[in-house]
């Protein structure tokens, strides 16, 4: 927003500042700026090989999305209602369409919350493959620093389907309790006055409470994701980044470096810290509609993107917490990844303050969202995002 950040220095009513980055309207701004708040790392493309998608003629002119209310909204109202940054929609490989707001370009990273997760699904799925990480091993095996915590037990397999026992608040509005000393050690909070520093790894640790055994319901909590962040990194003595730019970013034909944040002692923010362009993020969900190749090129196992599509395990989704904001929807959680099961399953990553990628590879189609809505999780954003996406898969049969 013109308003933020536009002055030299801007009054403090304009500041973009760590206290207040994810917060309205100080994150219409943010959400671009990521890495001039929050330290990051670089995940570098390949800048001689690019994966080109050719853009064709806008082909959403006329779209009615359902309101679930009283009446329709065209493509625009909609993009204008859930405080859209960058849309793009890609089918059988040409861009249908792409728009930005909000001051976006098609150059612009954009943070992808918890899109973010489903990022390392696909990272974890290459290890699996080289022999590099063991869903079926205990955490412990690759950190032994987790002794004595909720972690002590649980597989890589249980963090990657979100299926721990642990118990963690995860209330992204909260003032205080663990989420706060989460946020803390990620970097993405400030420190109170005479606060000594954390750090995640530290921090990771120090979780103790649980829920009930491990492997049992649905259980979303983004502590686990940053765990296997930590885990790969140990599992494959590498930087994260470097692992997500040498293994996916530079192999994806990606048009530009991404980054990630991380903390004062370097550990990646793998639970929400990574910043895309909207095209980019395009190219991801274009890979699961190819299989996990480029080309001739295998990328993510074919194998790997149909067992997230296939396996996740329905009675666990319905017993856990996310179900509400998806009624009457036949859905499961694998790898870090959504699914809307049916004939033409429907592939999802979902972040915080209204990012998302959907693949439908049934119908060659993926449909990548950016924005900065105001809340953390609005369920009536949710529904209405649903609802579009309903609407254009129609388009597309």
């Amino acid at each position: 927003m013109t308003s933020l950040m536009s002055s030299f220095p801007p009054p403090p009513e304009q500041r973009v500042t760590l206290a207040n980055w994810r917060q309205p309207p100080f994150n219409r701004w943010a959400f671009q700026h990521v890495r001039e708040i929050v330290p990051s790392a670089d995940i570098t493309n390949e800048v001689d090989d690019l994966w080109r998608l050719p853009p064709v003629a806008d082909q959403l002119d006329g779209l009615e999305i359902d309101s679930g209310k009283s009446g329709k909204l065209d493509l625009d109202a909609f993009l204008e209602v859930t405080l859209t940054d960058a849309f793009v929609v890609v089918h059988r490989g040409r861009v249908v369409c792409e728009r930005y707001f909000n001051g976006m370009t098609a150059a612009t990273p954009h943070i992808l919350m918890s899109v973010s997760k489903s990022f390392l699904g696909l990272l974890a799925g290459i290890l699996v493959s080289r022999g590099m990480l063991d869903t079926d091993a205990p955490a412990t095996k690759y950190v032994a620093e987790l002794r004595g915590s909720a972690f002590e037990g649980v597989t890589v397999r249980q963090l990657l389907d979100m299926r721990s026992g642990l118990d963690f608040d995860e209330d992204y509005l909260a003032t205080s309790g663990d989420i706060v000393a989460y946020r803390k050690s990620t970097n993405w909070n400030p420190l109170d006055p005479g606060e000594p520093p954390s750090d995640m790894r530290s921090f990771l640790p120090t979780l103790r409470a649980t829920l009930g055994s491990h492997g049992g319901k649905f259980n979303y909590v983004s502590p686990c994701t940053d765990l296997l962040g930590w885990i790969i990194e140990r599992a494959t003595g590498r930087r994260y980044a470097d692992l997500m730019s040498d293994l996916l970013w530079k192999p994806l034909g990606a048009a530009h470096s991404a980054y990630i944040t991380v903390d004062r002692l370097g550990a990646p923010r793998c639970a929400g810290g990574m910043c895309v362009t909207a095209m980019d993020l395009a190219r991801v969900g274009h890979l699961l509609v190819h299989g996990g190749r480029r080309g001739t090129r295998e990328i993510v196992p074919q194998a790997w993107i149909d067992d997230i599509e296939q396996a996740g395990d329905k009675h666990a989704w319905d017993a856990g917490s996310f179900g509400e904001y998806y009624p009457g929807r036949r859905m499961h959680y694998r790898t870090k990844w959504y699914v809307e099961q049916g004939e033409a399953p429907l592939t999802f990553g979902m972040g915080i303050h209204g990012q998302n990628l959907f693949v439908d590879r049934a119908r060659e189609l993926v449909i990548a969202k950016l924005s900065s809505q105001a809340l953390p999780i609005d369920g009536a954003a949710i529904d209405l995002t649903t609802r579009a996406v309903d609407a254009i898969r129609r388009r597309f049969v």
